[in-house]
């Protein structure tokens, strides 16, 4: 409890460093209620001496905060209103007020609220020397540094200070401000509404200017995380000192850093107090530089040392909160003169330095302070008349106070009535039980609340800065956020109302890297932040459709990427079609050589009963031309759409059909070798040389490929299949072998046959014959193996529809070699040769 003195105890005179100390502003009445508003700025200087308060030196250089000085004018119209109204604190004449000017600094704040506690400007800690006007409330703390340092002298007291500045989670804790009030509204969702706004024109690439303090770093942490959604980097982060203002240093701290910095989007977060020391920063250099800068709801960024450096922030986009309009603000804003007031000299103060500004702005004479003119005349960087943020709390915060001591006046009169004409004095302390209960809705229907709970979430508007030629200025809505609202209604800007400064057409690019296209996707730089990338262009059959996409998307298997991957595009079905060149070409092929082929069957069959057709088994001939005729038809099958049918037959007819020809050649050259072992007198071979044993031959190599051809059907049998993979933009219909090991049993049965009728014809080549049909068959079937041998890694090296074809060829070459070496020379002596188609003619016995 402060004790009081008497007047005549202790009176000095106030230093004269210490002039703005006592109220500069006071209105009489029953009850009083304390408040300290920043209506000057004054710059600390350098510690002299030891550190006490007597101990610093203070400029008296003070500069008038014109635009605070609303906060003063809402504050005697609340109290104004609150006299008139004959429904709050009945039986109690008036409510006063005193106005003290708040200094930004630990020092001078914590000096004022001692002057303040001890009454008549003295400097008496623990003592007070009123007698009356003993204010029952404080209403301060413009910022989070204020309220911080006169809540820690006030709480020793039990004074209830009500908080009008930005609200602060950190003033909740009641452990340690058990006397603090915040009345102003949540702004836990401001960051959503930034990053949303940085989304809207896809800036990723931005730097944050705070204040150093916990408020400042629970909104650094709480829009990192947020950015962190949305891969939106901070380039650099600056940190503002909330406690003393040397303008000079912090120029030379962190606006060079700034001003040199590429970032194009700046956010600025903190209260108009902690940042005015950006204004007093700006060199003349800053307007050339095109730079977006995001400001928060309680920073007023109207407001300046200078009036003509507007064009500073030009094009700022600053978020607002809502306010509804008070009922009769404007009319009072508008017939406030220092003649309606002639004991304020602070509006007469605040008159004088306004509007002599604006004379000089307007290179106008002086005209003794305009005291007929009014404040609606003064520009924006002067005087406001739309209700701040500031000022609409400081109403609240009024009535907040009035109706808690209507409250408790009501508690009282109901233990003890008040005589009539004896003033009702209640002690400070006890008004905490009433305001922690206060909820109320004022004059414009909002709902006014002083717990912890009841604080409601901040509504805003999205303002832009405008500063013109002329040196007008205005704020012009685009766009608004609604924390509370359905999503796709909580956000919203009005791109095309936006005016962008340095004649852009468009939003400024703010990106670290510059955006991958459509076709390409991003690659992190190695120790850089997500914004930081570099483009790769998609892989292999893969597709971005979009820009800045992390990863690329494989096309569906029916589907490939175009040249710009940036889109799918269906495949082609494509297979080797008769009705194409290649496949028309080998049919005609196929069927020009079994024509061939049955002609030649047909001139042996004439010619049956001459000696080169008798010689050497004329049924395995007749055989061999039948295979070789349905060798090559048997190709037919391999070109067109493969089907069910075609698959089951092209691989089993080929194999059957070339075993049957190899094994007639087999029998051949095994009868060409037995027929010369025949000669020699009382040989058991010639049983040997019967027709029916070379048809067993070929009838018995023949069953054992059917055999392996049925346990390949029977086991995994080759079906009609797609493959997507060998060519990117088409879909190949083919036939998939089924067993591999089946197909590649096939061809080597086929190959083991060949290799047994080339060893035994090589054998035989130099037998004594004038036509040794041994040479013949020893050549084909070079011919025959050449051919296979190298198509077995030509076949595994090609896909889709060369494999067919490599195969139909390797088909009608074999044949065709087959036909050519072993029937040509017998045709051309049948056809061109008779006189040699004798007996004699066969045999050249050796010498």
């Amino acid at each position: 409890m402060l004790l009081q003195l008497s007047p005549s105890v202790h009176k000095t005179e106030k230093p004269l460093c210490f002039l703005k100390t006592s109220p500069s502003l006071s209105r009489d009445g029953d009850l009083v209620i304390g408040s300290f508003l920043p209506m000057h700025s004054v710059e600390v200087s350098n510690v002299i001496g030891e550190a006490s308060l007597s101990a610093f030196s203070y400029s008296l250089s003070l500069r008038w905060l014109h635009k605070n000085y609303q906060q003063v004018l809402a504050l005697v119209f609340a109290v104004e209103e609150i006299n008139r109204d004959s429904n709050l604190l009945p039986n109690i004449s008036t409510l006063g007020f005193h106005v003290y000017n708040a200094y930004h600094s630990d020092e001078r704040t914590l000096e004022s609220s001692l002057r303040w506690l001890s009454g008549q400007g003295q400097l008496i800690p623990n003592y007070s020397c009123l007698w009356k006007d003993q204010p029952v409330a404080i209403i301060g703390g413009a910022t989070s540094a204020l309220s911080v340092q006169m809540g820690t002298l006030l709480e020793l007291y039990k004074f209830p200070q009500i908080s009008y500045g930005p609200f602060d989670s950190n003033l909740n804790d009641k452990a340690q401000f058990p006397s603090l009030y915040q009345m102003a509204q949540r702004d836990s969702s401001l960051h959503h509404g930034i990053v949303q706004l940085m989304v809207q024109f896809e800036w990723t690439w931005v730097g944050l200017v705070t204040t150093d303090d916990m408020r400042g770093e629970e909104f650094l942490w709480n829009i990192r995380g947020e950015m962190t959604k949305y891969d939106i980097c901070l380039a650099y982060t600056e940190k503002l000192p909330v406690s003393e203002r040397r303008h000079t240093e912090s120029q030379d701290m962190f606006m060079p850093r700034i001003l040199q910095s590429s970032v194009r989007v700046i956010i600025i977060h903190g209260d108009t107090d902690s940042l005015m020391i950006l204004r007093y920063s700006q060199p003349i250099l800053h307007y050339m530089l095109k730079k977006v800068w995001i400001t928060t709801s309680h920073w007023d960024i109207t407001m300046r040392p200078q009036w003509n450096d507007g064009h500073s922030f030009h094009g700022a986009l600053s978020f607002s909160q809502m306010t509804k309009e008070i009922p009769g603000f404007k009319s009072f804003l508008r017939t406030v003169n220092p003649a309606q007031y002639p004991e304020d000299a602070l509006l007469k103060e605040f008159w004088c330095s306004a509007f002599k500004d604006l004379e000089k702005l307007e290179n106008e004479e002086p005209n003794e302070c305009s005291p007929n003119a009014s404040l609606e005349t003064l520009p924006l960087h002067i005087f406001d008349m739309a209700m701040s943020g500031l000022s609409y709390t400081i109403y609240n915060a009024v009535h907040a106070v009035a109706r808690a001591l209507h409250e408790m006046l009501l508690v009282t009169s109901e233990r003890e009535s008040v005589r009539a004409g004896k003033s009702w004095m209640p002690q400070p302390w006890q008004l905490h039980n009433f305001l922690k209960e206060i909820h109320f809705d004022n004059s414009a229907g909002d709902q006014v609340f002083l717990d912890d709970t009841g604080n409601s979430e901040a509504h805003y508007n999205i303002l832009e800065y405008l500063f013109f030629e002329n040196g007008t200025e205005t704020l012009v809505k685009v766009g608004q956020f609604v924390p509370n609202a359905p999503y796709g209604q909580d956000f919203t800007i009005y791109k095309e109302t936006i005016v962008w400064g340095w004649n852009e057409p468009k939003a400024p690019h703010a990106v670290c890297s510059e955006s991958c296209g459509p076709g390409f996707r991003k690659t992190p730089q190695e120790g850089e932040p997500v914004c930081c990338f570099d483009c790769s262009s998609c892989s292999e059959g893969e597709i971005s459709k979009q820009i800045n996409m992390k990863y690329c998307m494989k096309c569906p298997e029916d589907e490939y990427p175009n040249k710009e991957r940036d889109r799918c595009l269906p495949k082609t079905i494509t297979f080797l079609d008769i009705k194409e060149p290649l496949g028309m070409t080998l049919v005609c092929v196929a069927l020009f050589f079994s024509v061939l082929t049955a002609l030649i069957l047909g001139v042996f069959v004439k010619f049956r009963d001459t000696s080169i057709v008798k010689a050497n088994n004329r049924t395995l001939s007749y055989t061999l031309l039948i295979s070789l005729t349905f060798c090559f038809l048997c190709s037919l099958l391999f070109i067109g759409r493969p089907t069910a049918a075609t698959c089951l037959l092209r691989q089993t007819t080929f194999g059957l059909v070339f075993t049957v020809a190899v094994s007639s050649i087999l029998a051949k050259t095994i009868l060409v070798v037995l027929a010369f072992k025949v000669t020699k007198p009382g040989s058991r071979i010639k049983v040997w040389l019967q027709p029916r044993v070379s048809n067993c031959i070929v009838f018995l190599c023949s069953g054992i490929q059917v055999t392996i051809c049925g346990i390949w059907l029977g086991i995994s049998p080759p079906f009609p299949d797609t493959e997507t993979h060998s060519q990117p933009n088409q879909i190949i219909i083919e036939c998939n072998e089924g067993s591999v090991f089946g197909f590649y049993s096939v061809l080597g049965y086929i190959g083991f046959l060949a290799l047994g009728s080339f060893t035994m014809a090589f054998l035989a080549r130099s037998l004594p014959d004038t036509f040794n049909e041994a040479k013949f068959i020893t050549f084909s079937m070079l011919v025959f193996c050449s051919v296979w041998v190298s198509f077995l890694p030509t076949y595994q090296s090609t896909k889709g529809k060369a494999m067919v074809v490599v195969e139909i060829f390797s088909i009608l070459a074999s044949s065709a070699g087959l036909l050519g070496c072993i029937f040509i020379p017998k045709c051309h002596v049948i056809l061109l040769r008779p006189d040699q188609n004798i007996q004699e003619c066969l045999r050249n016995k050796s010498n």
